[in-house]
């Protein structure tokens, strides 16, 4: 996966280096949680479980082979290229000893990162806020459970600041 420019000063000068023996040489060029083999296109369910071609055998989304499969959930088979990236298992970019990196797929990098992308997710709509707050005032909460805007979780939304004029924003 690609480094984003404002945080390759994080990274070590070797780390293309680094990362190619973790991935290719430890791992063998395949994911060192699941076992998809880097660069080839791998049927898979979206659910984890995915056809090992060189077994011949469906595998869970932890590497096990499946007994079998039921022929209904068959019907939404999808073709994935799989590409290898070297993950930080601590999340800390500067520790690079071999134990805290591990070679993951693209499913088992997001499935890892999980909790840090919820966090930065969290973040950034409060940096929004923060920053809607600044310059027009306060957001409204209202509850609608209709709205294209609500939350995955709950109908609290957000209303658009353009329904109502700037007289109507309560202040604190």
């Amino acid at each position: 996966m690609p480094i984003r420019p404002e945080f390759k000063w994080l990274y070590p000068l070797d780390w293309p280096q680094l990362s190619a023996v973790i991935r290719f040489e430890r791992a063998k060029g395949r994911c060192e949680t699941c076992g998809r083999p880097h660069g080839q296109q791998v049927r898979h369910l979206g659910d984890g479980r995915w056809f090992d071609e060189e077994r011949q055998v469906w595998r869970c989304g932890r590497g096990r082979a499946l007994p079998r499969l039921v022929a209904l959930e068959c019907e939404t088979i999808r073709l994935t290229k799989v590409v290898l990236a070297t993950a930080h298992l601590d999340h800390d970019p500067g520790n690079n000893r071999p134990r805290n990196l591990k070679a993951l797929c693209q499913r088992c990098h997001m499935l890892h990162d999980r909790d840090e992308h919820r966090r930065q997710r969290w973040l950034t709509l409060r940096m929004r806020k923060a920053i809607g707050d600044l310059f027009l005032g306060p957001y409204r909460h209202c509850y609608d459970p209709s709205s294209r805007l609500e939350s995955h979780t709950s109908g609290w939304t957000t209303s658009r600041r353009e329904d109502y004029s700037p007289l109507d924003v309560p202040r604190d």
